[in-house]
């Protein structure tokens, strides 16, 4: 009996190279398939290079989890790094951006999926598309369809087939094979095509190219999986090398293959790109397989946020109200307060449809990079100090000021990063009067770890620290 349940433990493990598949497969979504328009249109063909450094950027910040998961695998992930590393408001204001974050993401994802389906019916407001899409993810949540593991698998091959298809068809129309092409390709090689909006233009896209590789602070989570945690910094460079190459591969032959003022963030570069005569089936072929990635990531990321709000409630950083389960099964009161924030996104996409998009990725966007910038912070106190370390968490929160910075400098960036900032000062208020009221009651809230036993969250802010396996841990006051 112990033999099979041990190989059975065994074969839920992973190898190095079946973590980055999943990965490159899990990131792939709408911030790639509709937000490159977006960026294309912003920054020009030299969004290439943009694409090039976040790539750089999103490796380090993949590199310095998998790092500290390898060390000490810890199931609040990067929430519970931020908490050891800085004290229980770090483990607050990381939970909670990273909630609002997903929240975001998926009012960006539900827009998008709106945007895809007015492809077909342009009359239909798109506040009702993006309505239901949210029911239909929310129910799959709510009933806990046990098949959908396997569903996420099929969509994530169509995915990655999408990406594929569009490579070949795009060869066989540059070379003729295929006839009838609404746009005349030409290769950008001056200054004025290739910076059309000059410097400030790739500034202000290079946000947008991040946004093209959210996702991987999930990925550290799953790391803990792997029959060797040491591999996970090799299956994020394969990972992440996968993406910036499919990524400058579809987007180069884009802005060849479609002018730059064609581009825009309601149609996907890829559609307009293999707009002919000869292929009038293919872009309604390829719109459908957008909506089904775009739902997959969405749903993928409705059960990220409804664990992250259960955890949060477990932990005391939430209301105890929305880590119950109605008849113990069904997390009903967290999902309620998700459906109340999806319904606001709905709202806006009701208000400003032609702005809503913009608006909403932006600020996803930036709220990713704020999480990112916690996690490199937190590698930088938990880890063994080393000189190539320190380059590589400050290169990476340069090129994530860098992103930051770039959204100011565009009209439809702006409004985003005005969201972003009122979002982390509520927050950031909330974590003060929570900590506040904590520290003046005295209460302390006890967090359950895998084993069973508990720590003191007040202990985690302070005491001697100490090192597990290169990791400076916080010493607990039982």
């Amino acid at each position: 009996m112990n033999q099979t349940s041990s190989k059975a433990e065994e074969d839920k493990k992973l190898k190095w190279w079946q973590l980055s598949l999943l990965g490159v497969a899990g990131t792939i979504g709408t911030g790639y398939f509709l937000g490159s328009g977006l960026a294309i249109s912003i920054g020009g063909p030299a969004v290439l290079l943009a694409y090039i450094l976040a790539a750089v950027g999103t490796y380090v910040v993949f590199d310095a989890l998998a790092r500290m998961t390898a060390e000490h695998p810890e199931q609040g992930s990067f929430r519970s790094y931020a908490k050891q590393a800085f004290g229980s408001w770090a483990g607050f204001g990381s939970g909670w951006v990273y909630w609002f974050s997903e929240l975001l993401i998926m009012g960006s994802q539900l827009t998008a999926l709106s945007i895809f389906s007015r492809f077909w019916f342009p009359a239909v407001p798109m506040w009702m598309f993006a309505a239901g899409f949210a029911v239909l993810s929310l129910c799959i949540v709510f009933f806990g369809n046990k098949g959908f593991d396997r569903v996420e698998n099929v969509l994530a091959i169509i995915k990655v087939a999408a990406i594929v298809m569009f490579l070949l068809l795009a060869a066989a129309l540059l070379a003729g094979w295929i006839g009838g092409s609404k746009y005349t390709p030409k290769v950008p090689l001056d200054y004025p095509a290739l910076f059309p909006s000059g410097m400030t233009g790739l500034w202000s896209a290079f946000i947008f190219a991040f946004y093209a590789y959210g996702g991987i602070e999930v990925l550290g989570i799953m790391a803990f999986r792997l029959q060797k945690p040491e591999d996970a910094p090799k299956a994020g460079k394969v990972m992440l090398l996968a993406l910036a190459v499919v990524y400058v591969l579809s987007i180069g032959l884009a802005v060849i293959m479609v002018p730059a003022g064609a581009f825009n963030p309601k149609e996907s570069p890829f559609v307009l790109a293999l707009r002919s005569d000869q292929l009038a089936f293919v872009p309604h072929l390829f719109n459908g397989v957008l909506i089904i990635a775009g739902f997959s990531t969405m749903t993928a990321s409705l059960y990220a946020i409804t664990s992250m709000m259960m955890t949060l409630a477990q932990e005391g950083d939430a209301p105890r109200l929305f880590s119950k389960k109605w008849k113990k099964k069904y997390p009903f009161n967290a999902l309620c307060l998700i459906a109340a924030g999806l319904s606001g996104a709905i709202m806006m996409s009701l208000w400003l449809p032609g702005k809503v998009y913009e608006y909403i990725t932006t600020a996803a966007g930036l709220m990713i990079l704020y999480n990112w910038s916690f996690i490199l912070l937190s590698s930088g106190r938990l880890l063994k100090p080393a000189k190539l370390s320190g380059v590589k968490r400050w290169t990476g929160l340069i090129l994530i000021g860098a992103a930051v910075t770039g959204t100011l400098f565009h009209r439809l960036s702006r409004p985003g990063f005005y969201i972003s900032l009122l979002i982390v000062s509520l927050i950031a208020l909330s974590d003060w009067i929570f900590q506040h009221f904590r520290n003046k009651t005295g209460n302390s809230v006890k967090e359950c770890s895998l084993d069973g036993q508990t720590n003191d969250h007040h202990s985690l802010a302070g005491g001697p620290g100490f090192r597990i396996k290169g990791i400076r841990m916080r010493r607990s006051k039982l």
